[in-house]
């Protein structure tokens, strides 16, 4: 019976590594896209000019007669 109990443990002590391993590789992913967050928002910034239309002045067209007052 102790068999079992220790083979228990060893799948245990297995399981918890395994469960370290992936919170590690998270904490990794979770880092990088705080940093891919940061350099695309910066990227978005620079690009929010161009994206709006630009404002031109038009002259009216045609021939417009204007009064001179005195």
């Amino acid at each position: 019976m102790s068999v079992y109990v220790v083979r228990a443990f060893v799948r245990m002590r297995e399981e918890l590594m395994t469960s370290a391993v992936i919170m590690k590789r998270l904490a990794e992913v979770d880092k990088k896209l705080v940093t891919h967050d940061v350099i695309l928002r910066d990227v978005y910034e620079k690009l929010r000019p161009l994206l709006a239309p630009p404002e031109v002045t038009r002259k009216e067209m045609g021939f417009h007669v204007g009064m001179k007052k005195p």
